[in-house]
């Protein structure tokens, strides 16, 4: 999937010129947290967020230093605070350093951009104009839209389950594929074996249950701490009936 197939493309948008207080209306509004800023040509040319107006004169939440430390503060700094904390437009709070995607990229990029960049939300540009947005709520919509279907109750027989979670386990590069059985009946699977980090636990009880057809799982897996060799079995675990 990539942009195009999730974002938003009716846009909320302000423009530099418009007053912080319509600004915070439209927030509260359409209940978003921030707005691209475009101007006559709906080029992007900032985002104004809730942290932008978080500190404001009106709350009395405006920045406030002890008196020596406002010596050591250059009055530029000073001065950018005031204006930050007062001002009546959006073009002066807004952040005019604006991350952007476009329509083509994929959705792993979009994830990345806004983890790296500490963001809720990207502007699509496409061609210089602002064409859409893609947020957090959208790619939990895509979550939702591909989600695997419910498997039929037969998909897949207990011989064929443990070969599957066998095979995936092999896949996966933090798979303990050598150290690790499996057991199935009735579509219930055991897990048996040994595991070195605590965290392969729940990523084999995860793996083993996102198998189709399976109806429970349960963990004989015990805890070999590779440093003093300790081992830690399961809790409530009993040993494989052959063991």
């Amino acid at each position: 999937m990539n942009v195009a197939d999730v974002m938003t493309r009716r846009v909320i948008t302000v423009k530099p010129e418009t007053t912080i207080a319509d600004a915070a209306r439209r927030m509260l509004r359409h209940r978003i947290g921030g707005l691209p800023v475009v101007d006559e040509a709906r080029r992007v040319v900032g985002v104004v967020t809730e942290g932008d107006i978080l500190r404001r004169a009106e709350t009395g939440t405006e920045r406030r230093h002890p008196r020596w430390l406002e010596i050591l503060i250059t009055p530029g700094r000073l001065a950018e605070e005031y204006a930050q904390a007062n001002a009546q437009k959006v073009g002066v709070v807004m952040s005019a350093d604006v991350v952007a995607v476009t329509p083509q990229d994929s959705l792993a990029e979009v994830v990345g951009l806004m983890e790296r960049h500490h963001v809720k939300r990207l502007p699509v540009i496409a061609e210089g104009r602002l064409v859409g947005i893609v947020s957090r709520a959208d790619l939990l919509q895509a979550l939702l839209q591909n989600l695997p279907k419910p498997a039929r109750k037969a998909a897949l027989t207990d011989g064929e389950i443990r070969d599957h979670i066998l095979a995936e386990i092999e896949k996966q590069p933090w798979g303990p594929r050598a150290s690790v059985d499996v057991r199935v009946a009735s579509r219930i699977v055991d897990l048996y074996g040994s595991i070195t980090d605590e965290r392969e636990r729940t990523a084999l009880q995860i793996l083993a249950e996102n198998t189709p057809g399976v109806k429970a799982v349960r963990d004989h897996l015990v805890w070999v701490e590779p440093v003093s060799g300790l081992v830690i079995p399961a809790v409530g675990s009993e040993p494989p009936a052959n063991g």
